[in-house]
């Protein structure tokens, strides 16, 4: 009879430490494998599976695509990848973005719970914002296991606070109490059995696996927003996910609604840096129209063109201040990476 013995494990900021330290007490003989998501920036090197390895005794690593499920075994997203587990194997994608994010947890945890169902048990780590949550309620509705760090010992505690507002977590844990728990599921026999059918979740995991039929589908989950995609600038649509509120467009781009507050916020300041270059290129210009003029002494022209400058850089002026205290203006600050 098989047990919990796919275990998928999403950090963020603060997550590097909290997974060496379940690494290390994980046992050779785990009759589990092990599948980690830890928010990276998409060109930077992994030296994570290095860490892991070093810290306990089972092998990790950055896996292939394709590549067979073996117990014993900690498989990690390289940068700029989904990691997405399929029966028997697991995938590696460039599929759209989730939470802003590749690699994402959300997309690892929904594959996991299609794939396995009530064999999986899925962790939440420290980290800032809500990446994980939705995807810890799909692994809870196929009837798997919820574990989430305890919020006081987080590093940041955004992510376990989260999870736990968002769903009816199994188990709260600390760092030192998470692994003999891990360990224990993975030893306690399951009937095997996946959740309720879900043409949601089969239609979102084969988004992050870039399945053509998926991406044209004309229906979406969820329903048609007023709000548009930061990435794209598609529709956005409404899914209501128990107590999670969260959008995906029409190309696969999903958030949660903090990730899509800080999506909006980077887009509003990547527009007041565009509107700030614009107005300093029109106060260099109408100087330079000034200057000449007045080189061929047409005075009242010169004064002209140097009053617009000069007005041109009251207006810049606003926005320099505006992006000096950006904090002011929304959750700029909620730009992330560990």
């Amino acid at each position: 009879m098989p047990t919990h013995d796919i275990i998928v494990i999403g950090g963020s900021a603060g997550g590097v430490e909290t997974i060496i330290e379940l690494a290390r007490h994980f046992p050779r003989d785990l009759p589990a494998a092990v599948f980690v998501v830890l928010h990276v920036p998409s060109d930077s090197f992994s030296i994570l599976p290095e860490l892991l390895t070093r810290a306990g005794p089972l092998p990790a690593f950055h896996p292939k695509d394709h590549e067979q499920i073996m117990n014993g075994r900690i498989y990690v997203a390289p940068p700029d990848n989904h990691l997405l587990v399929k029966r028997g194997y697991l995938r590696l994608t460039r599929g759209p973005k989730e939470n802003r994010t590749r690699p994402s947890i959300d997309p690892l945890f929904r594959s996991a719970a299609r794939a396995y169902g009530n064999r999986v048990v899925g962790v939440i780590l420290s980290g800032s914002l809500d990446d994980g949550s939705a995807g810890l309620i799909a692994i809870k509705k196929q009837g798997g296991i919820a574990v989430v760090q305890d919020p006081g010992e987080a590093l940041y505690s955004e992510m376990p606070r989260s999870a736990i507002e968002s769903l009816d977590v199994d188990h709260i844990l600390t760092v030192s109490e998470m692994s003999s728990v891990l360990v224990r599921l993975t030893r306690e026999p399951v009937e095997e059995r996946g959740g309720p059918e879900s043409e949601d979740l089969e239609t979102e995991s084969d988004i992050a696996e870039l399945d053509f039929e998926a991406l044209n589908k004309y229906e979406r989950p969820g329903i048609p927003s007023r709000f548009t995609c930061p990435d794209c600038h598609g529709v956005l649509w409404e899914i209501d996910d128990e107590r999670l509120l969260r959008f995906r467009c029409r190309v696969g781009h999903a958030y949660s609604s903090e990730n899509l507050l800080g999506g909006q916020a980077d887009a509003v300041e990547d527009a007041l840096w565009a509107a700030l270059r614009t107005l300093e290129e029109n106060v260099a210009l109408l100087q330079r129209m000034s200057d000449r003029m007045q080189r061929r002494s047409q005075a009242t022209m010169s004064d002209r063109f140097a009053r617009r400058a000069m007005r041109a850089d009251q207006r810049a002026e606003v926005l320099r201040q505006l992006l000096s205290t950006r904090g002011d203006i929304g959750p700029l600050e909620t730009k992330q990476f560990s």
